[in-house]
């Protein structure tokens, strides 16, 4: 059990904090490493059977190859879902684990707002296959804050839900938004293909809530499910 105030587990400040991020929110996922704003190595892993068996090798490889001990990073940081159910906890429990073990704050970061990261306009509509024919999605702008929330539901109910305004899209797959938005007041917007795994834009998001002193206690962190209940039951792992 984690122990002791957030502000306990924060370092002395450190000019070029390490930073290692993990995504096992889906089975295209991957661990990054950073000190600063460097991308020190993303490392993109396929795991269709899930990370649990494997995470900890990876990590080991990881810092072998950039000769970082553990002791040594200063933040863990999770994308923290909406995705597969176990593989959202798969990636909670890594990090939590390790910054409780070594007294490290961390960071949970919603995997649509990592996504968002990848935009360039003002207004960022993210979009994520909830599966079943539905979408995770949400609107962001430029600074990372949140404009429309996150919400499941069926792709065309959401367009028609979205704020007023110039919107780019941002998708993993922008197949999913394509076709859909032909014919809607949309027609035409810039749509950008994101990567699939996002542990580099959680560790820069990481880096800017360390930044601001909003990373703490990893008993905190939490899973951003959006839709805990079906994702319990019908998730097909």
């Amino acid at each position: 059990m984690s122990t002791g105030r957030a502000a306990d587990r924060m370092p002395a400040r450190a000019v070029k904090p390490l930073i290692l991020a993990a995504d096992t929110t889906h089975e295209f996922g991957g661990l990054a490493l950073t000190r600063g704003e460097e991308m020190l190595e993303e490392a993109p892993l396929h795991s269709p059977s899930g990370f649990a068996h494997v995470l900890f090798g990876h990590l080991s490889g990881l810092l072998e190859r950039r000769g970082v001990r553990v002791e040594e990073i200063d933040c863990f940081a999770a994308a923290s879902g909406p995705g597969s159910f176990t593989g959202v906890r798969v990636g909670l429990a890594f990090v939590k684990g390790l910054a409780d073990a070594l007294g490290k704050p961390a960071a949970a970061v919603s995997n649509l707002r990592a996504m968002a990261s990848f935009g360039s306009a003002p207004l960022r509509a993210t979009v994520l296959d909830a599966r079943r024919g539905e979408i995770y999605g949400a609107v962001y702008d430029g600074a990372g804050r949140l404009v429309s929330p996150e919400v499941v539901m069926k792709l065309a109910a959401w367009i028609e839900r979205l704020p007023e305004g110039e919107l780019e899209f941002v998708s993993s797959d922008p197949a999913l938004t394509g076709a859909a938005l032909a014919g809607t007041r949309f027609a035409g917007a810039r749509v950008v293909t994101a990567p699939r795994a996002m542990a580099g834009a959680v560790a820069k998001i990481a880096l800017a809530a360390w930044d601001r002193g909003e990373v703490g206690d990893p008993a905190a962190l939490d899973a951003n499910y959006v839709r805990r209940s079906d994702a319990e039951l019908f998730w097909k792992e």
